[in-house]
């Protein structure tokens, strides 16, 4: 079981560090938005997970669950709700012919 945890915590960490280097790539709010919102959440999935099985069935398991849980709802919630404001404040996407400007 620990080598599950640690396969689980190595592939949380590696979609963590996708996320973080697609912020840093990516040209607009739009795209640095989606790619700190997708990977870094399945990333605490993955990596709280791993945590859980390491640790064991008692109470410190359960509460990881639970972080997963209000982030698994919250991340993407806050994330669309920082889009829309976006939207909202007429802040216009990348287009490809604007080019890579940063």
């Amino acid at each position: 079981m620990t080598v599950l945890g640690l396969v689980l915590l190595f592939a949380g960490a590696c979609f963590v560090l996708i996320g973080s280097i697609g912020v840093i790539r990516l040209p607009d709010f739009y795209t640095r938005a989606h790619a700190a919102s997708k990977p870094d959440t399945l990333g605490l999935v993955l990596s709280m997970a791993g945590l859980a099985i390491i640790q064991g069935g008692d109470l410190s398991s359960i509460k990881l669950l639970l972080i997963v849980a209000f982030v698994a709802i919250a991340n993407p919630a806050a994330t669309h709700a920082l889009g829309r404001s976006a939207v909202r404040s007429g802040l216009e996407p990348w287009t490809v012919g604007q080019g890579a400007k940063r």
